[in-house]
């Protein structure tokens, strides 16, 4: 499903005070006497999709002109991507969109339900509305769209060369992006090797061990207090269990008291299971007491003070935390950094062959680039003439027999994304004429018309949701107009068409007629916006052609023209 504009509503706009237009999917006609307000429902449809809010279009009287639209949008398509990007909803399929525009000249938007910089509603426009007026003749008009359209016009033909040149190209960048950081970065990558390879070094000679730097810290403590860690076992050894030197003198331990208590306890143990059970608590402390003061006169024997070696322990272990001070908190650290080095040297070191073998590609790819390119400019070549013939006859139809369209392709002198083409649309208004740009070789009237065509043939390769057409009929009539109904609706078949005419002849091709009238006091009220019936149809017709809503010649006209545009849009 592609998006769509499904109903607008305009309040304060020029002459429009309150209106509603419901439009077809297809192909709208919007149609009134004149100054009756219909070009404001292109100026809304403009404001809708990011147009120049002008305050000078403000209804007099009125605080701020409002445009209101209803879009039927797909569900997870790119529309509806755009909308969830910006924070804002879509209900049931629906997206509302809003826009707003003070006397003052302020302007504010709002994109399902969020407000947005009115910037994102023309961001959000480029793929969902193409407008045509004397004032909006811009997306053809860029030339990165023209060149778009015209490689899709090209078919099945480009895209397989065009695929590849992409891919290419991107390929191309990047080997090139790579060089240039790997020859204007030399002297940093340089240095970066060297002080690498300084820093594998000294890891190298000073080979730490993991954790060898608790190991350290916890032996340079003994070491150093040594004298204090062996007073400190013999003075609790000697507690727990005496001094055999001093055991004379009566002194009393630890053992030989838990042993007096036990002997206290062993005359009346049998008297009492309390204190039985108190007993063989007692006994087993002692076994524990013991055997802790035996461990103690072990750690004793084995505390020794020993400058020598406490003086290389401190050297050690000042080399691995000065290790630690430069590549890590803790020897681990230092391992890994030293792993991730060696790794980052290797590569470094092949640099130079790297850049040879880079560039060898480097060349490869520009030989590539240069046929792939020369491809896509034959393609592009052979299109853009059929594209310019089919354009120009379908000028000729529509009442312009003298304009001709070209497609100019000229060489950018560089390899662009997308080739080394640059494309513009050019126009010559006779044979003698200079070839311009389409938005200087036509007037505005002519421009709708040129741009009729493009869209016309461009159908299908170039699709756009929805296009908005206005002053598409200017100065023509007769058989060229019944020709612009046609085309107008051929496009309707592929896209939503909505046009502003005053020709009956284009009116009678639409699927659905909206007529703007204005009240007695010259404003459009909500009422002044009708969606037309087939005998209404045949009245607006009337009055377009003969000027009086009752003339019954007008009136068989009319009738002629809805029957000719139906059967030609059934033979369609």
């Amino acid at each position: 499903m592609r998006p769509r504009v499904d109903e607008v509503r305009i309040k304060g706009l020029g002459v429009i005070d309150e209106a509603v237009l419901e439009l077809s999917p297809g192909f709208t006609v919007v149609t009134g006497e004149t100054g009756a307000g219909k070009t404001m429902v292109v100026t809304g449809l403009g404001l809708l999709f990011g147009g120049r809010a002008d305050p000078a279009r403000v209804r007099p009287g009125a605080e701020r002109a409002s445009v209101e639209g209803t879009l039927v949008v797909e569900a997870g398509g790119r529309v509806a991507q755009q909308v969830e990007d910006v924070g804002g909803q879509i209900e049931d399929g629906e997206l509302i969109i809003a826009r707003t525009v003070s006397g003052e000249g302020r302007s504010r938007a709002w994109l399902g339900g969020r407000s947005v910089p009115v910037g994102t509603l023309t961001y959000l426009a480029e793929d969902l509305v193409a407008v045509h007026g004397q004032m909006d003749q811009q997306r053809l008009l860029q030339p990165g769209r023209q060149r778009a359209a015209l490689d899709r016009y090209a078919g099945e033909e480009l895209v397989k060369p065009l695929r590849a040149y992409v891919q290419a190209y991107k390929r191309h960048k990047d080997v090139g992006d790579t060089l240039a950081d790997l020859t204007t970065k030399a002297r940093e990558r340089a240095q970066e090797a060297d002080h690498l390879r300084f820093g594998l070094e000294e890891i190298e000679k000073g080979d730490p061990k993991p954790g060898e730097e608790v190991e350290l810290r916890q032996e340079e403590e003994r070491l150093a207090h040594a004298d204090s860690l062996k007073n400190a076992a013999v003075t609790a050894h000697t507690s727990l269990l005496g001094d055999p030197m001093a055991a004379s003198q009566g002194a009393q331990d630890a053992v030989s008291l838990l042993a007096q208590a036990r002997s206290a306890l062993e005359s009346v143990r049998s008297y009492d299971v309390t204190l039985s059970g108190i007993g063989d608590r007692l006994a087993e402390a002692g076994y524990l007491v013991s055997d802790v003061a035996t461990e103690l006169a072990a750690y004793a024997e084995s505390v020794d003070a020993d400058p020598g070696r406490l003086g290389v322990v401190q050297e050690r272990r000042a080399l691995v935390n000065g290790l630690m001070r430069k590549y890590g908190g803790d020897t681990a650290e230092v391992l890994a950094w030293a792993a991730r080095a060696a790794a980052r040297a290797t590569e470094l070191e092949g640099d130079d062959d790297r850049i040879a073998e880079l560039t060898r590609e480097q060349d490869e790819l520009l030989a590539r680039l240069t046929e792939l390119a020369s491809e896509l400019t034959g393609i592009r070549t052979a299109a853009a003439e059929r594209f310019g013939e089919v354009v120009t006859a379908e000028l000729t139809a529509l009442a312009m027999p003298h304009a001709k369209v070209v497609v100019a392709l000229t060489p950018s002198g560089q390899f662009g994304p997308e080739g080394a083409d640059e494309i513009e649309l050019l126009m010559m208004s006779h044979p003698s004429a200079p070839a311009l740009p389409l938005n200087k070789g036509a007037s505005g009237g002519e421009l709708s018309r040129v741009m009729l065509a493009i869209e016309v043939v461009f159908a299908g390769a170039d699709p756009v949701p929805t296009f908005v057409f206005d002053e598409v009929d200017a100065g023509v009539g007769g058989k060229a107009a019944v020709e612009i109904g046609r085309r107008l609706a051929q496009l309707a078949r592929t896209s939503q068409v909505i046009v502003v005419t005053h020709l009956p002849q284009v009116a009678a091709f639409a699927d659905q007629h909206l007529v703007v009238e204005k009240a007695s006091d010259g404003r459009v009220v909500r009422s002044g916006v009708t969606t037309l019936d087939r005998e209404g149809r045949a009245k607006e017709l009337s009055r377009m052609l003969a000027g009086l809503e009752d003339s019954e010649l007008g009136r068989a006209h009319a009738e002629e023209l809805l029957s000719i545009a139906a059967a030609d849009k059934a033979a369609g």
